[in-house]
């Protein structure tokens, strides 16, 4: 059998789903939109009178497996734009008209047939139906505006995962079922975190515990901002719109933004911190031995997101970043972009993601400012990260509007990748605010600015670790660190809150579970609530000044004095901060 890559296969196994869904509905003209292959797999959208259900798609599958073994040859046609028009046309596929119309006239339009099925597509493809492997499976469908306009006709997309073999389609869904148990929705709720409600939709509800995380997560960023030498500050929420004219958002965002108006002046709920913190620049006069200077701020920040793009925590309306703005020369970008990486890095060890990619994003299509500032931008990230030696990748017109940056994206326990850092620099707001500091020759100079976000969204990442670690958090960042349970709380209740109270005292978060249930219901709760200790307190512990403590996911107990409790505690909870910070 002739090999082909895997996103030649994905394509041709697209088609193949097509042409599997117009045998099936024969008397039904099925319109067919797009089908593109994706990570993993590949999509068609169709619009027919029929509803595509999960149990079609088995059908679907099994139709597709019969014109595998047809081994129908797959031949590439050519038409003119013309004759590709009358052709689909005369089929009655409208989408495939209006996606030809749109193809520049004298432009070679190419089909590929398989049977009697002829599809719209560049190619490549397989050379005959028997050439796609059995390593595929429908997994759902979901509804999508056709060509992604929301005033345009909803149609089915039907979703596929495809590899080479059966073997690693095998491996991929036992991922997926591992996905689906971490899902951070399912956990932020079993676990007591975080709810939605519908009166604010897009904006977390954080329950105590989820509070408590969230707030860990905010705290080791500061310890980090201590030792990088950051300063932290606040800035307003609600802004003149007349900023965001200044700060060239209202032009290039302002779809992205919420507006309000009151007292004859339109304001703005502030989508980033930036605009801020330029005023707060301004505000005074510095020289260069002020620089650099590092503002960080932890303000809410509020961006419209469409309901349909809306995700848990990873895709919210209402969110708050480890934000900061370097204020720095030129001369000086270089060092404080290797700095600013090693501080990155050792922010995803503390969180152990060890697969770490990097990507230098240039230029997009809509941006502000001249190209040859955007060239000395561009150079200076891409010196500072040949100097730092860690490999990188460019993704060609991914930048921000006012400026190249850096993304950094993490690989999870799933291998699934989550863009989470970026370096952004900025010659673009200095010049728009028109910012200056002193020179040591006493002359003035305009700064440049470094946008920069370790975790990034602190909701998004709250959602991405709680899926890393499936909702098993390291003692140090625990909401409950422990749960004490007497055998009988006539004898042993007394004990257990004494010593909760004294661990308590000492910093830790231990709670005693006094209800009156069986010790085998506790036992399955607390491993349900995936508390990392469960001391057991009964005669002999009490005699011997000890508890009978169990580890999470671990079926034996062990007995530990009182003191080396605390002394293990300790050096648990004392990883929050490591030797680096």
């Amino acid at each position: 059998m002739a090999k082909f890559d895997i996103d030649t296969i994905r394509h041709s196994s697209a088609h193949l789903m097509a042409q599997a869904i117009s045998r099936l509905y024969p008397n039904e003209n099925v319109q067919f939109g797009v089908g593109p292959v994706i990570e993993n797999g590949f999509y068609y959208d169709v619009q027919m009178a029929t509803s595509i259900t999960e149990e079609n798609l088995k059908d679907i599958e099994n139709m597709m497996k019969k014109i595998i073994k047809e081994k129908l040859p797959i031949e590439r046609k050519v038409f003119s734009r013309d004759e590709a028009i009358k052709f689909f046309a005369d089929q009655g596929q409208e989408l495939k008209v209006e996606l030809i119309s749109a193809i520049p006239q004298g432009e070679e339009i190419s089909c590929y047939a398989q049977g009697e099925f002829i599809d719209l597509c560049r190619g490549p493809h397989v050379e005959k139906t028997s050439d796609i492997p059995f390593g595929f499976k429908l997994t759902s469908i979901a509804g999508a505006y056709w060509r992604g306009d929301e005033k345009r006709q909803m149609l089915q997309r039907i979703y596929a995962v495809c590899f080479e073999t059966k073997e690693e389609l095998k491996e991929h869904l036992a991922r997926i079922e591992e996905a689906k148990k971490r899902d951070h929705r399912k956990l932020g709720k079993e676990l007591e975190l975080f709810h939605f409600e519908q009166v604010a939709p897009g904006a977390p509800f954080f329950m105590p515990k989820g509070a408590f995380v969230y707030n860990q997560l905010v705290e080791y960023i500061r310890r980090l901002y201590r030792i990088y030498e950051y300063d932290e500050v606040i800035t307003p929420q609600i802004l003149d719109t007349e900023l965001w004219h200044t700060s060239g958002h209202y032009e290039h965002y302002k779809e992205n933004m919420f507006f309000s108006k009151f007292d004859d002046r339109e304001y703005a709920v502030k989508p980033m911190n930036c605009p801020c913190h330029m005023l707060m620049f301004k505000h005074y006069k510095y020289s260069y031995r002020d620089l650099p200077m590092r503002y960080a701020d932890f303000g809410r920040l509020h961006r419209y997101e469409s309901s349909g793009a809306l995700a848990g925590l990873t895709r919210v309306r209402s969110f708050c970043q480890d934000d900061a703005h370097i204020f720095l020369a030129l001369e000086q970008v270089q060092e404080e972009v290797q700095r600013t990486m090693k501080m990155i890095f050792t922010a995803y060890e503390m969180f152990d993601f060890k697969n770490v990619k990097v990507n230098l994003s240039t230029r997009p299509e809509k941006k502000a400012g001249s190209d040859e500032t955007w060239d000395i931008a561009e150079n200076a990230l891409r010196d500072a990260l040949s100097a730092s030696g860690h490999e990188f990748h460019i993704k060609e017109g991914d930048g921000a509007f006012y400026g190249p940056k850096i993304d950094i994206e993490v690989a999870d326990a799933l291998g699934r990748f989550h863009q989470l850092g970026t370096i952004q620099l900025d010659f673009q707001l200095p010049d728009r605010f028109d910012l200056k500091f002193t020179t040591k020759d006493g002359g003035e100079e305009r700064p440049v600015v470094v946008h920069r976000a370790l975790l990034g969204s602190l909701e998004r990442f709250f959602g991405v670790y709680l899926e890393h670690v499936a909702g098993i958090f390291p003692f140090w960042l625990a909401p409950e660190q422990a749960t004490i349970v007497p055998v009988n709380n006539e004898f042993h209740l007394e004990f257990s809150k004494e010593l909760s109270k004294k661990l308590n005292a000492l910093g830790f978060r231990i709670k005693v579970d006094d209800r009156n249930e069986s010790m085998g219901y506790k036992t399955r709760q607390i491993q349900k609530a995936k508390t990392p200790f469960m001391m057991v307190i009964g005669d002999k512990e009490m005699e011997s000044n000890s508890v009978s403590i169990r580890r999470h996911g671990e079926m034996k107990s062990e007995t530990w004095t009182i003191d080396q409790l605390i002394t293990e505690f300790t050096k648990l909870d004392s990883v929050k901060y490591p030797a680096q910070v």
